[in-house]
């Protein structure tokens, strides 16, 4: 089973990153870009066939290494 997991950075955590993304697309001419907050996408090809398990096992990945869960959260989908 696939799943795609997205990590972003809780809300009120300073994104620096995000910042230089933001000035950048400034100063290449797009306007109105207010704030940009940036992430990880990670796709996971598991072999387990049951989705549950499968699930339980992209959100243990995740908790155990995947996450920093003190600053981020993140998103499991199946793809």
């Amino acid at each position: 089973m696939k799943y795609r997991v997205v990590v972003t950075l809780k809300p009120g955590v300073l994104d620096p990153q995000g910042d230089a993304i933001r000035h950048a697309l400034g100063a290449l001419g797009f306007e109105g870009v207010n704030s940009v907050r940036q992430g990880k996408m990670i796709e996971l090809d598991l072999a387990e066939n049951d989705p549950e398990k499968a699930e339980a096992a992209a959100r243990e990945m995740c908790e155990k290494l995947l996450a920093n869960t003190v600053i981020e959260r993140y998103h499991v989908e199946p793809i």
